[in-house]
């Protein structure tokens, strides 16, 4: 974005501000804020030319606290505290999907909305395309997402992680199609897909059909690398509005190199990393919605300070920050978010811990702390178990040449 795009978005957060003290008068058009309770509240933002607000920090579900770093099951006496934190500072948009933490996500939320008025939370999933071997199999899927949840309808739903490969299914078994009859029947009030491929893709896509949201990546780090400025202004002129996923790139923006850190702290000491992501992103005037997902307490109230209320990035802090950017690209290694998409390997090669150990390792140039990781890791589970099947790639979002990474860890740890 350069400083005439800028200037422009602040003059529209300027007369978006009011959006955030009104949204506590605003019960209609399906708004669900009037019952929040008073105190440090999230900014919200105006759906289109309704009266609906939505929060512009959304609680993702994909990355949930968990009983500990052996165990994957869910760590729902935390998930329930942080549900009931989010809904007490206005942070009431969940966000989760049909195969986060292995199908747990839908039901641990449904177990942990259940307390709340239907009529207070805003809950959002997403049709897995690529799990339907017939357009039979969608319908299945949609009913059970609702059993999972224990809801009768969705507030938003999406055409999960659309690519030009899962655009084509989607066509063929006809899932626009049947999820504008939910529609239409009140089981879904606003329909929108989630994507993860070229803006050429995302172009066709967005303007084959009426569409009331999308969901894409966006970071400063993907401004430019992922392609995500042009998807911006592709959605930005077709007038759909933006939900953001990946503000931190799976967490890596939250933990940058310690140069590029140093930059930050020096321009503003007691605010962290994730926060100057989360500011870069929500400064942008199309932005409805931006997700984090928040496996801490910590971090949820790190982003509730963030967000209560946002204060857009200035034009200094904007060059504080590409300056930050340009340190840390320097030590950039795997674009890997942690989705887990690539997941389960055939072979049992456990990919995102990998790449994520690896990553650290870069960063900071610790090797001890990298072996001891790495060792930690079963030895039919590391990267030289890898069998260059090319499974993975398929499914990777960041279109990572996977095998290809593992070989040079594996010849990295040789």
């Amino acid at each position: 974005m350069d400083r005439r795009d800028f200037l422009k978005s602040l003059l529209t957060m300027a007369a978006l501000a009011p959006v955030s003290q009104l949204a506590a008068k605003a019960g209609a058009d399906g708004d669900k804020s009037s019952d929040i309770p008073e105190g440090l509240q999230v900014t919200r933002r105006q759906y289109k030319n309704t009266a609906q607000t939505v929060p512009l920090l959304g609680f993702g579900c994909m990355r949930l606290p968990r009983v500990s770093p052996d165990d994957p099951k869910i760590d729902f006496p935390t998930v329930e505290k942080m549900v009931e934190r989010a809904m007490k500072a206005g942070c009431n948009y969940f966000d989760t999907a049909y195969m986060y933490h292995g199908g747990e996500s839908e039901k641990c939320m449904g177990r942990a909305l259940k307390k709340y008025p239907r009529d207070s939370f805003y809950l959002t999933d997403k049709m897995p395309v690529w799990f339907a071997k017939s357009a039979a199999d969608v319908e299945r899927i949609f009913k059970e997402q609702l059993q999972r949840c224990q809801v009768d309808y969705f507030d938003f739903y999406l055409v999960h992680s659309l690519n030009a490969a899962n655009w084509r299914q989607a066509k063929k078994f006809k899932v626009y199609e049947f999820l504008s009859k939910m529609k239409k029947e009140g089981k879904i009030r606003r329909l929108g897909f989630s994507f993860h491929d070229t803006p050429e893709v995302f172009k066709e896509i967005i303007h084959s059909q009426q569409w009331d949201f999308a969901q894409i990546q966006l970071n400063y780090l993907d401004w430019e690398l992922y392609r995500s400025k042009e998807q911006y202004e592709i959605a930005t002129q077709a007038g759909v509005p933006l939900v953001i996923m990946e503000p931190l790139r799976g967490g890596a923006l939250a933990s940058l190199s310690p140069d590029a850190t140093a930059i930050l702290k020096q321009a503003a000491p007691d605010a962290s990393a994730a926060s100057w992501a989360f500011r870069y992103v929500a400064s942008l005037p199309n932005v409805l919605c931006v997700l984090s997902g928040m496996s801490l307490p910590e971090h949820l109230e790190d982003n509730i300070k963030t967000f209560s209320p946002l204060k857009p990035l200035t034009e200094p802090e904007r060059d504080t920050l590409n300056a930050a950017l340009l340190a840390y690209r320097k030590k950039l290694t795997v674009p890997c978010t942690a989705c887990r998409y690539c997941m389960p390997c055939p072979v049992g090669v456990e990919i995102p811990r990998i790449f994520g150990i690896y990553n650290q390792y870069k960063v900071s140039g610790n090797k001890w702390q990298f072996n001891s990781h790495y060792n930690g890791i079963p030895e039919d589970s590391r990267a030289d178990s890898c069998v260059n099947c090319g499974r993975c790639m398929k499914q990777c979002p960041q279109k990572i040449k996977i095998p290809d990474m593992l070989k040079q860890i594996a010849q990295e740890v040789k």
